[in-house]
């Protein structure tokens, strides 16, 4: 893997994360209103696993 594949990925979950608040801010404001009440806990779960499914899709990519 080269450091311009690692920036380009950087740079699509920017793109990604723009997506919400630009097409829905309401909805976004919302969620995130949701997140502020979670624990913890929750949160770190939910983090852990959404890092868990990355390296996963990624290893999965990278095999074919």
């Amino acid at each position: 893997m080269q450091w311009q594949d690692l920036l380009v990925a950087m740079a699509l979950v920017l793109v990604w994360e723009g997506l919400m608040p630009t097409i829905n801010p309401s909805t976004f404001r919302s969620l995130l209103a949701t997140l502020q009440k979670m624990d913890d806990k929750k949160l770190r779960i939910m983090g852990l696993s959404s890092m868990i499914l990355g390296a996963f899709l990624v290893f999965i990519i990278k095999q074919q």
